[in-house]
């Protein structure tokens, strides 16, 4: 039991490899789902499809031989709806509660009219269980259109549908915050404004205990989460520090980078953190983008353009809104260097971005006059 007879019916997903096709989870995930066992019984939430029956088993077993009389659905997207249509096979006079334009999607993912079984909320509207209030709160565009988050006034529970979440699933032994951050700027973080407006609904609540729809229920030190998610919302500094992003070939720009590192760190620089794009998960190097105030592009001129790695990586940050950075340039080319010039060029939507004065500008490999300008950008960021 998490408290005052709320259990937790989720599961854990150990076969996946890729969320959403196309985030790595070496650790799984998990599909939260709980149950508020009351004068009247609220499912919140289902998980995946291919779970469904391990679900259902989680479920009638919470339940104890009681029938559950409303499934609470705060969003859409399959890995938590998949196993609506198997709930309302096994319990047809549960109702359904959701915002209208989930049960737009359910008609659209399972072809279903549920007439009067469907009962409809909005801002502000509140459903009593008994002893628990379950108060509900929208929350479009994180990350969906259709989403509401609830609060349980009763047991002071925030059910804050996919934020708060993190990669892995619940038996992985790891950090909160890396998995988080990279799943927030993965998957949220092109929504911070609405996110930023939900916290601020939040705010007015007196929360004990988030449960999420991924990762652990946060119950200790709730100020640590929120903060962290207050930065992020608002594309502020997380940690300070430069991060360093290189796509190299023949490895003389990404030589440059690493000599780039080792100035910063002489000059007291408190972390550099170094992507190679062609090789490291793409999501980590989004993540540290974002956390660090200052980050360096380097790359080769290829095709007159940058690698494909590079530009994927700057339309990665350009589509999540990436805005508030220090931006300096490491460019390299033997006849006509122009990525500098491509990737600024491809940052010219971000705001409030400061390019540095200072950038780099290496003809075939580094030389002498190379190495002062790797210096003048060192302490330029610094």
């Amino acid at each position: 039991m998490i408290k005052n007879n709320i259990f937790y019916i989720g599961v854990n997903d150990h076969e996946i490899d890729l969320f959403e096709g196309q985030y790595d989870v070496p650790h799984g995930m998990a599909y939260n789902s709980y149950v508020i066992l009351d004068e009247k019984i609220a499912v919140m939430d289902t998980v995946d499809a291919r779970f469904a029956d391990l679900w259902l088993s989680n479920l009638e077993n919470a339940l104890s031989g009681k029938a559950p009389d409303f499934l609470i659905v705060q969003h859409m997207e399959p890995d938590h709806s998949g196993s609506i249509a198997h709930f309302i096979e096994k319990y047809p006079n549960a109702k359904i509660v959701a915002s209208s334009k989930a049960f737009t999607m359910m008609k659209q993912f399972f072809a279903i009219d549920l007439g009067d079984a469907a009962i409809t909320v909005a801002e502000g509207d509140s459903l009593s269980l008994g002893e628990h209030t379950l108060n509900f709160i929208t929350a479009p565009m994180v990350h969906w259109p259709e989403v509401i988050m609830t609060y349980d006034s009763f047991a002071k529970v925030l059910f804050s549908a996919d934020a708060f979440g993190k990669f892995g699933a619940l038996d992985a032994d790891e950090a909160w915050a890396c998995e988080a951050r990279r799943y927030y700027f993965g998957i949220v973080g092109k929504y911070g404004a609405q996110a930023q407006a939900v916290l601020k609904k939040a705010a007015g609540l007196d929360i004990e205990t988030i449960c999420p729809l991924h990762g652990p229920i946060l119950k200790e030190d709730l100020g640590y989460y929120l903060n962290l998610y207050n930065i992020w919302t608002t594309y502020g500094v997380e940690s300070e520090g430069v991060a360093i992003a290189y796509a190299s070939i023949y490895g003389n720009t990404k030589k440059a980078a690493e000599m780039l590192k080792d100035e910063l760190l002489a000059l007291g620089c408190p972390k550099v953190a170094m992507m190679d794009l062609a090789r490291d998960d793409w999501a980590e190097c989004v993540e540290d983008a974002f956390r660090y105030g200052k980050l360096v592009l380097a790359s080769i001129t290829y095709n007159n353009g940058v690698l494909h790695f590079m530009s994927t990586f700057i339309n990665n940050l350009v589509e999540r809104g990436y805005k508030n950075r220090t931006i300096g340039f490491i460019e390299n080319g033997s006849w006509a260097p122009n990525a500098a010039k491509v990737m600024r060029g491809m940052l010219e939507g971000c705001k409030d971005i400061t390019f540095t004065e200072a950038n780099v500008k290496i003809l075939s490999a580094v030389n002498d006059e190379n190495i002062e300008q790797i210096k003048a950008l060192a302490k330029e960021l610094i």
